[in-house]
């Protein structure tokens, strides 16, 4: 394989940091710039949005506000799916494709750690041949960035880089002093991420044969889909999944603060929330539509869709999280209407982009409760303007000692 993967023995180790998500700047050779580089410290995200898009998100156009600047959004899945993609492979064809065209001398992504599939690991990867087995999900904390100072000293000059929001934000700010004459940001949403053991926990709840499960997604369908090896497929609602048994702590306080579930410093994110069983493209700028045309007609694209009301079900999510004691929301519904509502839910709760923008207010929503209880002190730096606007509706003011310094 035509790939250098990092493994923990290589890197640095991690430096101590409060809300760490260990994006790899802290095992750099200037963990120092985790100072300026960290969304969990003074997220400035006008200016970044202004550096990387040309501007700001506009609040006259209201999706802006939830999802970031963006020039187009859509549905797309791929003519031909990939073989053990995630959903149809959108995220790896464009990675395959600027390799395919030597638009950029490596790609900078995650990968499975060898002794376990679910652990994800950085790599860089300079054959697009080889971006076949970084396919999929991982759940856990990898320091991708770890691996930008190895990039530019093996000579890459024009890279790509697949991330979630906390990696993208630090590559943003410090974007300016790495030295790559390109760079090219594929993003894809995040904002509920727990540590590979902890994941492990989830899936023995799941099944009586944990080991065979190879696939897992939350769908926008208010399903868990499950694949196991031998070809087997499970579908659990939301609503039956075991939240209650799994510990409070499950989901640390970053992702629980996490205010970019969209991954906004993308020139592209490629998700699920708003495709309706489709992926969910969001073309933010030039490059990113670049990006989508490397794909010409291997890609079917329409207009995304958006159906239900999303107050409801915010108003739900808020009332449950104010009412739990800490870690997650609980969850107070008698076992015999689960079903009911589990089967109501995906045909008239929030769907398409009405749901994407229920799970970006549901975001908000605990991003500003959980400070409240854990960090307030946190509040006046971590939060943007934008996200006081999003739990306007449902109450959550800030007081003096939270508004944002202007």
């Amino acid at each position: 394989m035509s790939a250098t993967p990092a493994a923990d023995s290589v890197l640095r180790p991690a430096a101590a940091r409060d809300l760490c998500t260990d994006c790899g700047i802290s095992r750099s050779s200037d963990p120092g710039r985790c100072g300026r580089a960290c969304q969990f410290i003074k997220p400035d995200y006008p200016a970044l949005e202004t550096r990387v898009h040309g501007r700001a998100r506009n609040a006259l156009r209201p999706d802006e506000t939830f999802f970031g600047p963006h020039q187009q959004m859509l549905r797309a899945s791929l003519a031909k799916p990939k073989p053990g993609a995630q959903w149809t492979g959108i995220t790896t064809r464009i990675a395959e494709r600027l390799l395919e065209t030597g638009a950029v001398d490596a790609v900078l992504t995650m990968t499975a750690d060898p002794a376990d599939r679910w652990r994800p690991v950085p790599v860089l990867v300079t054959r697009a041949e080889d971006l076949a087995a970084c396919r999929g999900m991982r759940m856990g904390y990898a320091p991708l960035l770890a691996l930008l100072e190895p990039a530019r000293a093996a000579g890459h000059k024009r890279l790509a880089v697949i991330g979630i929001p906390c990696q993208i934000y630090a590559l943003r700010a410090l974007e300016a002093e790495l030295g790559f004459d390109r760079l090219y940001v594929i993003g894809t949403p995040c904002s509920d991420n727990t540590t590979t053991e902890n994941f492990h926990t989830f899936l023995d709840l799941l099944s009586d044969q944990p080991d065979t499960i190879s696939y897992l997604e939350f769908r926008a369908d208010y399903h868990v889909e499950l694949r196991f090896d031998d070809g087997r497929h499970k579908t659990i609602p939301f609503l039956q999944l075991p939240i209650s048994k799994l510990p409070r702590d499950f989901f640390p306080l970053t992702c629980r603060t996490c205010v970019d579930y969209t991954n906004t410093l993308a020139d592209i994110t490629v998700g699920y929330m708003g495709g309706e069983a489709e992926q969910w493209l969001i073309v933010r700028n030039a490059r990113g539509a670049e990006l989508l045309a490397l794909l010409g007609d291997e890609v079917r694209l329409s207009a995304p869709g958006s159906a239900g009301k999303r107050a409801g079900p915010v108003k739900g999510f808020l009332a449950n999280t104010e009412r739990a004691a800490g870690g997650l929301p609980l969850r107070r519904m008698p076992d015999w209407l689960k079903p009911i509502v589990g089967w109501l839910m995906p045909r008239v709760g929030p769907r398409g982009l009405e749901f994407a923008r229920a799970r970006v207010e549901m975001k908000a929503v605990e991003t500003v409760i959980h400070l409240r209880r854990e960090m307030p002190r946190r509040l006046k730096s971590m939060v943007p303007a934008h996200v006081w606007k999003l739990v306007e509706a449902y109450g959550l003011k800030p007081s003096e000692d939270e508004i944002p310094p202007r």
